[in-house]
């Protein structure tokens, strides 16, 4: 199989150009009234949903929580990038594309970040006109912080809960498009198969999960913008509820997933206290511009921070990157963390965790500033830990945070499967091996209010489309074998919970494909995952019946994914013997203990296409080719 993204050529104003997409218009002779389905109502798919409703389409919009507003984008804290240059410190469009690549360690698609970087800068204008309250200087003008991985100011924030204030934007413009009756909201679903009628996308199954009904529903195209795939570490920063259903759903009938190695790990997050936690809560990176990291310089040392002078303090970051200081990327930020704990220099109870230190800070700039810039992060910090931030330095360790691997697309966000498109970090297209802060909320938006509705109209008006009902073979078909899966879940009636099983593959997944992999440890979870998989089929217990509410039920079918899931995501770790971005093969690495990638062998996506479980995947590669920015060995010194 040859993956072609379709990009365009030519020069890059005009290749990467957003108003040049190759796009038909539909017919207006035609009648009838295109049907999309719109899986999700986080930032991209509230943002999808809206906009295709303000052009006229009938779409359908379903989420697994009562409301969009509970969507985990509201949990994005830190910012959104955009090429704006407010500060006047040399940013633009180019410079955020040249960041971003970069970043991503010269494995993401150059024409998708160059189009999100373009793209930037319509966002911020886009949200402040629905009224988005984002940080204002005391002139007025809208103000910008520092994020890692760039050595200017382009992230704009609303305090530490901007992913909340983006999503309630986003949220108004889908509840007037509800109102309009353009589209239509399905609350309490989530979405079990998807429906694939002569080649197409063409509907789901989703299961009620007030009422346990399996519903079908048809449409002309489905997007699917239902997140990332975190929680199959058990601990992430996630919620509870994110999975990996949907897009391991679609794996199933036939769209590539596209690298599922590359999870980030999120430096800023408050440590593991222990096995109570079913999550872990971050703490947003715009700390890092103005926090300072710090470990004493002596192995076990346990005295009281304020105990140790700054003689034996290290401040690791500052004295290893003294370009970028605290502000280097996630992933070196974190291998730096976990290399200080590892060499016995950690601090807390449990030695995992380092310190993020804000004294300098306050006495730089006074405590109503910093109370002014990060005050909710602070609260929330010390309603967790009963420690007050502004006195003692927070507690910080990385933890499993986002995920750049995802369902492959082209260049019209459309997968291999015609009709069905993935918008956000569903898709794997355009973070590479690992994510810039604040690119997240900025690519989500972007798929939603910019992109998508230009690419879906090109399939449309390309593409015959015979209607279809919910009364075709291929929906009972699908309805049937979901059915059937829910079944057999309640039938095994086993000894062990969901839980229990959950948690020990998180383990398996940290402890062998987490921060640092070696082919020993990919080959012992390749060997671990299979049989804890088995356990679950055959000796789980599913209390409950179908017919009604049963979050139990719906628990059970997202772990019996995951265990399939991380057969794969740990099969990619292997083959990929590189290190790159997130990815850290101990195999691959510099002298100086920094990735080191393999470009002569792995300048590469990898799709993979699904044989059955338990049935080795085939592996198809779309080649990444560089012609702005070149690869190097990533330096942030």
């Amino acid at each position: 199989m040859k993956l072609e993204a379709k990009i365009p050529s030519g020069p890059i104003a005009e290749k990467w150009d957003r108003h040049k997409f190759e796009m038909k218009l539909v017919n207006p002779a035609n009648k009838r009234k295109y049907t999309i389905i719109v899986v999700g109502t986080g930032l991209a798919g509230a943002s999808a949903a809206a906009s295709l409703g303000e052009l006229g389409y009938n779409v359908l919009n379903f989420c697994i929580q009562d409301s969009p507003r509970r969507a985990h984008s509201i949990a994005a804290q830190g910012g959104i990038n955009a090429a704006k240059n407010y500060q006047n410190d040399g940013d633009s469009v180019y410079r955020l594309f040249y960041d971003t690549v970069k970043g991503g360690d010269y494995r993401s698609r150059e024409a998708n970040v160059y189009r999100l970087a373009q793209l930037s800068v319509n966002i911020i204008d886009q949200c402040v006109a629905q009224g988005v309250p984002f940080a204002r200087e005391y002139g007025g003008l809208l103000d910008n912080r520092s994020f890692g991985g760039a050595q200017v100011s382009r992230t704009f924030y609303a305090r530490g809960q901007t992913g909340q204030q983006l999503l309630i934007g986003a949220y108004q413009s889908l509840m007037r498009q509800v109102h309009t009756k353009t589209v239509k909201l399905f609350a309490r679903r989530e979405m079990l198969d998807l429906v694939v009628i002569d080649g197409k996308a063409r509907g789901i199954i989703v299961r009620n999960l007030t009422t346990g009904e399996l519903e079908r529903y048809a449409a002309d195209a489905v997007i699917l913008a239902t997140g990332g795939y975190g929680t199959a570490y058990y601990l992430s920063t996630n919620a509870v509820n994110s999975n990996v259903t949907a897009a391991w759903r679609a794996h199933k009938r036939g769209a590539l997933f596209a690298n599922p190695c590359y999870t980030q790990i999120h430096p800023t997050c408050i440590p593991v206290s222990g096995d109570h936690q079913s999550k872990l809560t971050l703490m947003s990176e715009s700390l890092r511009s103005d926090g300072r990291v710090w470990v004493p310089r002596q192995k076990g040392d346990k005295r009281p921070p304020e105990h140790i002078p700054e003689s034996e303090r290290d401040y690791y970051l500052e004295r290893k990157y003294p370009s970028f200081g605290n502000l280097v990327p996630r992933d070196v930020a974190s291998r730096n963390a976990k290399q200080a704990c590892d060499d016995g220099r950690g601090v807390g109870d449990s030695g995992l965790a380092v310190y993020l230190d804000f004294t300098d800070a306050v006495k730089r700039l006074g405590i109503d500033t910093v109370r002014e810039k990060y005050g909710n992060l602070f609260q929330m910090y010390q309603k967790i830990t009963d420690e007050d931030a502004y006195k003692v330095p927070m507690r910080i360790y990385p933890a499993i945070h986002y995920t750049m691997g995802g369902l492959w697309v082209d260049y019209n966000l459309m997968s291999n499967v015609p009709g069905l498109h993935v918008l956000g970090e569903a898709n794997f297209s355009d973070h590479g091996a690992n994510r810039l802060g604040a690119s997240a909320l900025m690519q989500g938006l972007a798929d939603g209010y910019f992109i998508i509705p230009y690419t879906i109209g090109d399939y449309l008006a390309s593409n015959p489309l015979p209607k279809v009902t919910t009364d075709h073979d291929a929906f009972k078909e699908a309805s049937d074998n979901a059915q059937n899966s829910i079944n057999k879940l309640l039938a095994i009636k086993g000894a062990r919970g969901i839980r229990e099983i959950h948690r020990e593959l998180g383990r398996i997944m940290w402890d062998d494909v987490g921060m640092a992999r070696t082919e020993a440890s990919l080959q012992r979870a390749l060997t671990k995952i299979p049989k804890l998989r088995e356990e679950f089929w055959q000796n789980v217990s599913v209390p409950g019946s179908a017919d009604n509410l049963n979050q139990s039920l719906e628990y059970a079918g997202r772990v019996a994914d995951y265990l399939e899931f991380a057969e794969l995501l740990a099969l990619d770790a292997e083959q990929r013997k590189e290190s790159c971005g997130g990815h850290f093969r101990e195999e691959s690495q510099t002298p100086d203990g920094e990735a080191l990638r393999d470009d002569a062998n792995f300048t590469y996506v990898a799709a993979w296409e699904f044989k059955g479980v338990g049935r080795p995947p085939e592996l198809h590669k779309e080649a990444l080719e560089f012609d702005e920015v070149h690869p190097s060995q990533r330096s942030y010194k």
